[in-house]
Parts: structure tokens; sequence; C-alpha cells
């Protein structure tokens, strides 16, 4: 494996990322297990299986090197074509190379440790109570940024009949999709269908065909429309909003877990009788479990309407490439005032609606899209302050991540449950993420460990939501 420079989304979530404020995402997987040792046994096993493993073995370097026009002009001067061989077809590549490498300059590469050792990534702990609580104060330590930046942490149960597994992977080696991939490649074998081919691409010379340059303009004049649009869009999000101070704080560096499962038998009825997608349904289920939340703690809701971004994955699954970041997102505001769970349902279908007509490279949400506009050195420069302006652009993180429907194995050890944990933005105190296993939906929730203390609230009110909408639907 070569080295590649980082994507731009991917080098912005490099850059972004602070000590108080680590940028990794997380799933903290729940097994049953079978004999008292399955916990060292798995952490033995995930040692050994990571080994094996191409992409945990890639770390993320800084590179400041400087431009090489020159010494890449020189070397494109040196070369010659293979005999027959068009002298287009023989400058393509280094071309490619050069170019990459002049515009390299303040960014960052993925490229292979020379140096890795899976026992660096894989530790067992103590024997835990409480697997959140354990979770939680992992969550809070960045990962080391001189390593591939991934950890595997094993968490034996106190009980002696289940073990956890939590997962951390920093966001500019991976997302939702690339992270399962990998986790997953840690797992028992299974016999999995194999991949679609990717299709290949025409091959093309030095130099755009004369015919498709209008094509070329009018794609350049629509990124620069779009990106205006956006821009535009993000100002005006923050106008007339109403939302909660319970939602922003100043950062602690500490962060607590929580997590609850519901049956996905109770979120198709709601869907069902009231319309809308399953997507719906579970954005509306945080909206009215924050509702409850903010009552409940005396912050009150009336009028509130927090900013929720949801992630959209620009990516298939079975045919991206593997490596960078695709994402955008939808902005919407979560009926949080709203107090019938209905309309509160109704609303967030309308407003997904919306955003899906407009599509996902339109919009405040779409603002991920804007790093592809930004050099390296200012993602370099800027990656602070970018951070920093995340309270401006949103208020809470409702993601989902997908997951396979098929069940996974560790050690022969089943796996029960999973709770995909998302990065928590400056500013922010809560973020939410969502998976379907096995025909139950597993929220997710990280928070800042001061701000919300009460995280366990939050995960009850999910619940009751669900048990409210369910009531309402079978009237």
């Amino acid at each position: 494996m070569t080295a590649d420079p980082l994507a731009p989304l991917d080098l912005a979530f490099w850059n972004i990322e602070s000590a108080g404020h680590p940028m990794h995402l997380a799933a903290l997987g729940v097994f049953a297990a079978r004999s008292p040792s399955a916990a060292a046994h798995a952490a033995d096993l995930l040692a050994s299986r990571a080994a094996a493993v191409p992409g945990l073995r890639m770390r993320i370097r800084d590179t400041w090197q400087p431009l090489v026009l020159r010494q890449s002009l020189s070397a494109l001067r040196r070369t010659r074509p293979a005999p027959g061989e068009p002298l287009a077809a023989a400058l393509r590549q280094p071309l490619a190379s050069a170019l990459r490498r002049s515009l390299a300059f303040g960014g960052a590469t993925r490229e292979p440790d020379p140096g890795f050792d899976p026992l660096d990534h894989v530790r067992l702990h103590p024997p835990a109570a409480d697997f959140h609580t354990a979770a939680g104060r992992l969550m809070g330590r960045p990962l080391q940024r001189a390593r591939p930046p991934w950890e595997a942490h094993v968490l034996p149960g106190e009980d002696g009949l289940s073990f956890a597994v939590l997962f951390k992977f920093h966001h500019a080696l991976a997302d939702g999709l690339r992270a399962l991939t990998l986790a997953a490649a840690l797992m028992d074998p299974m016999d999995l269908p194999a991949p679609r081919p990717r299709p290949t691409e025409p091959s093309r010379g030095l130099l755009p065909d004369v015919r498709e340059v209008p094509g070329l303009v009018r794609d350049a004049l629509s990124d620069a429309g779009r990106a205006l649009d956006i821009g535009a869009a993000v100002a005006r999000s923050t106008l007339d909003m109403r939302s909660s101070p319970a939602l922003t704080c100043a950062p602690s560096g500490t962060r607590r877990t929580a997590g609850t499962v519901i049956d996905l038998d109770d979120v198709h009825r709601i869907r069902k009788s009231a319309g809308g997608t399953v997507n719906d349904v579970l954005i509306a289920v945080v909206a009215g479990a924050l509702r409850r939340w903010l009552d409940e703690r005396g912050d009150g809701s009336e009028g509130v309407a927090p900013r929720a971004l949801i992630p959209v994955s620009r990516r298939r699954p079975r045919t991206a490439h593997p490596q960078g970041n695709r994402l955008s997102g939808y902005l919407m505001r979560l009926p949080v005032g709203e107090r019938d769970p209905l309309a509160r349902l109704t609303q967030v279908r309308t407003a997904m609606d919306r955003n899906k007509e407009a599509g996902p490279h339109r919009g405040a949400g779409a603002v991920a899209l804007l790093a592809d506009h930004v050099p390296p050195l200012g993602h370099r420069l800027g990656g602070p302050l970018l951070g920093q302006a995340a309270r401006l652009w949103f208020d809470v993180l409702v993601t989902s991540v997908p997951l396979p429907g098929f069940g996974l194995r560790l050690g022969g050890d089943p796996l029960g449950a999973v709770f995909p944990l998302a990065p928590l933005a400056p500013g922010h105190s809560l973020a939410v993420a969502v998976s379907t296993y096995r025909g139950r939906v597993h929220y997710g929730l990280v928070a800042d460990g001061a701000a919300v203390p009460d995280l366990g609230l939050v995960a009850r009110a999910l619940t009751e939501e669900v048990a409210a909408l369910t009531a309402v639907c079978d009237r």
C-alpha cells in the first residue's frame, strides 16, 4: 500500500480535532460470553486479526513539503514513452503524481505505518459494572495521532455473562461505512456475497476533448453557484431560531455515553399508521425525547426548535471506493416545542421531504461539500476556527449508521447489541446516532459529561416516546 493524500473532508476532520474535542466515531458492541475467559480470548483474536487488515495499518501523517513544481517538470521532461506508446499516455501518470505532490502542501497523507503493532491498539480492561460508564471515559480520550488512529477496547462484564468491545476510529480514517468494514474484518469469518465490480472509466487523453470544454465550464459554474447557495443557506439558518441552552455548553473535555434499544416492529407500526419513512419516525422520536428531557430537567421545551444536522452518505455501500469520507447532510428544525406526537412526526416528515426534493448538494446541511473547494493549507489554518463555528451551524447531530442484517460473532460469542457513537462537535452537549441490527433499533448517545450528567434520562425518554407514538397510532 502506498501513501495517498487525504480527501478534503478527511483533512477537515483531521484539522478540526483538538484535545478537548476528539474527532473519532465509535461503536459499543455487547456480546454474550460463553465462558469466563471470553473477553480475554476476544482481545487476543482482535490483535491477531488486526495484523492482517491493511486498512488498520494506515497512519495519517501531516505534510509540510514545499511546492515541487520545478522538480516535477524536470521529472516530466525525463519521461520517455515505451515503443509504440503515445506520448500522452506516457505522461498521464507522472503528471498526475506531480500535481498530487504539488497540491499536498499543508495537507496530510494516509500511509502504511512501518512500526505498526496491533498490541498498541487492542486493550483488555478490568471488569466493568456498566459498559456505557466505561465507554464514556474512553470516548473522551483522543486517539494517538502518531499511530494508525483506531482502538479496540475489550470490557469484560462483572457478571461473567457478557463482554463489550468499544471500537474507535478517527473520522479522517473512516466514515460510518468504512468503519463498519474495518470492524467487520475483525469478526469471525463468514460467507459474504462478492462485491459488485466497480465500473471502469474510459481512458482519457492528457487534455480534455474539445467537445467536453463547455460541459466542464458549466460544471465549474455550477460548483461555484452551489457553494454560494450553501453559504447563503447557512447564514439564513441562524436567523429566527429558538434552541435550548441545554444543547450547547462550554466544553469540559469529558464524555458520557448511554443507549437504548427499541423494537423495529414498533417503528414500522408507527410508520404504517402515520405515514413517512422509518427514518422520519426515528428522527421524530429524537424530537419527542428531547422535549421530555428538557421538561423533566426544568429547562422547558415551549417554542424550542433546535437545528438538527442529518448526515447523508454520498457513496454506495458495495461499490464505493474504500477510502475517503463522502458525506453531505440535511439541516432541519426539530419540532421539540410541538405538544402532539403525531404532529411532531408530520412536521419531521414535511421537513425531510423538502430536504430530499432539494437534494443533498444544496442547502445549509451540505456545508461539508465546501471542503472540496478549500486547499490543504486552508484546512490546516482554518480547521480550529471551523470547529468552533459548528455551534453556529447546528445544535444537535442526528446520524444513522448502517449495520449488516446478519448476526456477527467474535470468538464464537454472538453480538447481541451495538450502539453507534458519534463525535461531539465543539460547543455541543449532545450527539445522537442510530443503527438497526437484527430487528432492533439501537440509539447511541454521546454527551459532554459536565453539561449532561443526566444522559440516562434522554435514553429513557427515547423509549417513552416510542411507547407514546405506538399508543396513539393503535387507537
